[in-house]
């Protein structure tokens, strides 16, 4: 199999190595990377190979043959210093034709957002193969779903999360209508659920390019941001929420899958069928109760057997204390008691 190659040219090497450090871990692109600090081994590797999309520093662009490079290189970025890079091709070239394969990035600005644009303009070209069919995927899917409201059912999924991420590569998905995560994580989010479902919907060819960039972190665990305005969700059929889990998980190469669900998503019925445990925290009030009875026999009713042979239900002790942070719910006496379920559901071990 040939691998197209990727080249990254930065004469500040610290700079370079980040930026192909975080390529490397963060991105999985069919690309074989190359990474140059002196403009003179660019030139002659370019000399005998063909570069797929090349990452250059202004500063050493300027020190380069640049028409020479150009029959090379198929896709190229300009990583700005000076502001002035797109004004020098504009007054070079004479025609837009002749610059379609050049595109300006500001370089002080974070990886992410550098990489960000990188893949749009791939996403947004043809010729675009290797997506990972879901077929592939072994994926074990955990839902975390309860009737009862205010039951630190985000809480428990999210220190569920974090220590199965300690030993698996686990992504975390939340459904609620309202999450407010982002506000508890004290982060703000440029993408979310509903444009992963959106690019999932117009070319899921290409999803594989964008999702590694909207992959977000809490505690070791992965997560995609929720979505911030709910109103599209109930658009979106549950065979369509179920194949798009199937597809991260692919392109993630992820063992577990932790949904956080609401009554708001169409299909929530097929994710709680398709999950190999669910969990549904209650208390012992009678209003939870009743909740709980009347969702027990609504399941019995449309012959829902399956979810109920699945659900494990919780109902938490009185903790004295939770985590401050839900970058840390890996300490305390939840996550003590999460432990415990995971010992004896998950892995299958008693005492």
């Amino acid at each position: 199999m040939i691998h197209k190659i990727m080249a990254i040219c930065d004469t500040e090497e610290g700079y370079a190595f980040r930026m192909a450090e975080y390529l490397l871990e963060k991105v999985k692109l069919p690309y074989t990377l190359h990474l140059f600090t002196a403009v003179e081994e660019l030139e002659k590797f370019a000399g005998r190979e063909e570069i797929e999309i090349l990452l250059i520093a202004e500063s050493a662009w300027r020190l380069i043959k640049e028409e020479y490079i150009r029959k090379q290189v198929t896709q190229m970025f300009i990583l700005q210093e000076s502001g002035g890079a797109a004004q020098t091709f504009a007054s070079q070239e004479g025609n837009d034709a002749a610059r379609k394969n050049i595109s300006c990035i500001n370089k002080y600005q974070s990886p992410e957002l550098v990489v960000q644009a990188v893949l749009n303009v791939i996403a947004d070209g043809g010729g675009w193969k290797g997506y990972p069919a879901a077929a592939d995927t072994d994926v074990k899917m955990i839902g975390i779903y309860s009737p009862v409201k205010r039951c630190l059912q985000t809480s428990f999924a999210l220190s569920l999360g974090q220590l199965l991420a300690k030993e698996y590569k686990t992504m975390y998905l939340n459904f609620e209508m309202y999450s407010g995560l982002g506000e508890l994580l004290r982060r703000e989010y440029q993408t979310d659920m509903l444009d992963v479902m959106y690019y999932f919907q117009s070319a899921r060819e290409k999803l594989a390019l964008r999702l590694p960039t909207i992959i977000q972190n809490a505690g070791g665990l992965d997560y995609i941001p929720p979505m911030q305005y709910s109103l599209g969700i109930r658009e979106v059929p549950g065979e369509q929420w179920l194949a798009l889990c199937r597809d991260i998980a692919a392109i993630g190469e992820y063992e577990y899958m932790i949904l956080d669900l609401d009554d708001g998503i169409d299909g929530l019925f097929d994710l709680l069928k398709n999950c190999q445990k669910i969990y549904t925290i209650t208390r012992e009030d009678p209003f939870a109760q009743a909740k709980l009875g009347q969702y027990e026999r609504m399941l019995q009713q449309g012959e829902l057997g399956e979810i109920t042979e699945k659900t494990v239900k919780c109902r938490f002790p009185i903790f004295q204390e939770l985590p401050d942070s839900l970058d840390m719910m890996t300490h305390g006496e939840l996550a003590g008691y999460v432990k415990s379920i995971i010992r004896e559901d998950i892995y299958g071990r008693h005492g």
